[in-house]
């Protein structure tokens, strides 16, 4: 379990049992049980089995109907699972999985008193969440937010020694890995990119080489932050590219000495 927690890149859990009883060296997060949990919603027998309502067995030829505890799994719009748990040191506290339209969310709450409470707060926390987040299309509008940089900064870059000046843009990988978030509704209108990018460079310039980074924000509030890099090769000149460029300025340079 520990060895999976470190996969997992929680640095902040540790297991010391299966069973989950008090121990000061059992611990965990109310965000990194939510990373835990995403993970183990990927397995569909988990998926299920967290999802499942009621289900009968039979133990020595007796049917017996087993009854999930998590209070919110049928009564709450849109919750598939996904845990209860309780320990005279953690108190009460449930974990659930809430999907409405194509937002899908993960609520943690801790530490509650009362099974009412743990109710009332995890309704509360899910609701906040689907009235003021909405999913936003951030890889598209970084992409549309660079290629209008760069259309209105033609000549921004000086590269010293290169053969070119014509740098071509783009964000680091994270952006295609999560190309959607969540954002506040109230925020979407008012979002704006600020580039933080240096101007004067030195070849050579190769692809992927970061030159700084963009913010996306609204007012004071920062919403995203992606490097940007490289998506252009630019060589230092050589003595043929020299000599080149002396053949090409030679003609208007005697020109301007006759007249």
């Amino acid at each position: 379990m520990n060895e999976k927690a470190k996969e997992l890149g929680l640095e902040n859990s540790h297991f010391e049992s299966p069973h989950g009883l008090d121990s000061d060296q059992h611990y965990t997060t109310a965000y990194e049980l939510a990373i835990l949990t995403d993970y183990a919603l990927k397995n569909p027998t988990f998926l299920n089995l967290v999802g499942t309502k009621n289900y009968t067995v039979t133990i020595n030829g007796y049917p017996k109907t087993l009854s999930n505890t998590n209070e919110l799994l049928g009564n709450l719009n849109g919750v598939y699972g996904v845990k209860t748990g309780f320990t005279n040191g953690a108190n009460r506290c449930l974990v659930t999985a809430c999907k409405r339209g194509n937002m899908d969310l993960i609520c943690v709450v801790l530490g509650a008193d009362t099974k009412s409470f743990r109710t009332k707060d995890s309704v509360k926390l899910i609701e906040y969440a689907f009235n003021t987040y909405q999913y936003f299309d951030i890889k598209d509008f970084v992409s549309q937010s660079i290629l209008k940089w760069q259309n209105d900064n033609p000549n921004f870059f000086f590269v010293e020694k290169g053969t070119s000046c014509n740098l071509e843009l783009k964000a680091s990988a994270s952006l295609a890995k999560t190309p959607v978030i969540p954002v506040k509704k109230d925020l979407i209108p008012t979002m704006e990119t600020n580039f933080l990018v240096t101007p004067f460079l030195q070849a050579p310039i190769n692809s992927n080489d970061c030159l700084g980074s963009l913010k996306v924000s609204s007012g004071d509030t920062l919403i995203a932050e992606f490097d940007l890099f490289s998506n252009s090769f630019i060589k230092k000149k050589d003595v043929l590219d020299y000599l080149m460029d002396f053949f090409k300025l030679y003609p208007s340079q005697l020109e301007s000495s006759v007249f």
